[in-house]
């Protein structure tokens, strides 16, 4: 069980062999000047600790999450407030979360569907570079 008082930074959790969704993390960690994001893939032990934490299903990686302050987000939700702290005007679009939940997850999960289908996916986990490895956890 992980201490969640311990984690200081939000934590994004990815399906980290899908193209896509790595390739949202690379354009995260370009737009996140101030370096407040830790990364984590949803494959990776402390993935599956958090989402059996948190009783989320550990085989269901069609799901962007971010853990900040002890919470758990997913979906588009988590995707808006990771864009809300983004540098640039990519903040600007934390406007859709007036948009309810249920219609912005819909839109989210016809292209979580279809991910791997549309961009592709890898055989392995994508490794981050030495520069940005104290970035992610495992």
């Amino acid at each position: 069980m992980i201490d969640l008082k311990e984690i200081k930074h939000p934590v994004i959790l990815f399906d980290g062999v899908c193209n896509l969704c790595v390739g949202t993390v690379q354009f995260i960690l370009q737009r996140d000047s101030k370096q407040i994001f830790r990364f984590a893939s949803l494959q990776s032990a402390f993935g599956k600790n958090i989402l059996q934490q948190f009783g989320l299903n550990e085989n269901n990686l069609d799901s962007f999450i971010l853990l900040q302050d002890q919470k758990i987000f997913i979906q588009s939700t988590a995707a808006l407030k990771v864009i809300k702290k983004l540098s640039g005007v990519w903040s600007l679009l934390y406007v859709f979360i007036v948009i309810p939940a249920f219609i912005r997850n819909r839109v989210y999960q016809f292209i979580a569907n279809h991910r791997y289908k549309w961009f592709g996916k890898k055989n392995e986990c994508w490794l981050p570079t030495k520069e940005l490895s104290n970035l992610f956890i495992e």
